[in-house]
């Protein structure tokens, strides 16, 4: 379900319907929010993992975080090239994301991937749920970012458990 979030609407010669414009700034809105919250939380772990693979895991959530982090400046450049508000503060992405907070008390180096993997996955499930609104809307531009995204963030996912399995 995507949320009003379009912001305020500037006029443009984008050759999009401007229905279909305010739904895809509304939909990149909202995932700005998620991979902000996706990218603190992942900054988080890495700030505060503990325990035998320390090291490990504090390279690996840096990795991750700094993955994800370009698209968001990405996701809002469409916002806003589609005559939308990117609305993109930390404090506007703590109010809007989808996704589940980390417990600010775990620092096990297990159970932060556990965490970890769960919030990747729910983020890449979204983003291919953008894709798929963004072709419905008939916003192939949109939807090929989404594309992009899915894809970096897939991989990394598959970095983090690779760490649970075995």
């Amino acid at each position: 379900m995507i949320k009003s979030m379009t912001g305020t609407m500037h006029d443009t010669s984008h050759d999009l319907a401007l229905e279909s414009r305010k739904e895809m700034v509304s939909l990149c809105n909202q995932q700005l929010a998620n991979i902000t919250d996706l990218y603190s939380q992942t900054k988080q772990a890495h700030w505060n993992v503990k325990g035998m693979h320390f090291e490990a895991l504090h390279v690996l959530f840096d990795k991750m975080a700094e993955a994800v982090f370009p698209f968001g400046d990405m996701i809002a450049e469409r916002a806003t090239a589609l005559g939308g508000t990117a609305l993109g503060t930390t404090r506007m992405a703590a109010k809007a994301s989808e996704l589940p907070e980390i417990p600010e008390d775990v620092f096990n180096g297990e159970r932060l991937v556990e965490i970890v993997v769960e919030r990747w996955a729910q983020y890449a499930a979204s983003a291919r749920a953008a894709i798929h609104s963004a072709e419905e809307a008939g916003d192939i531009d949109t939807s090929d970012l989404f594309t992009e995204v899915s894809r970096e963030v897939d991989k990394m996912l598959w970095f983090a458990e690779a760490h649970l399995q075995g």
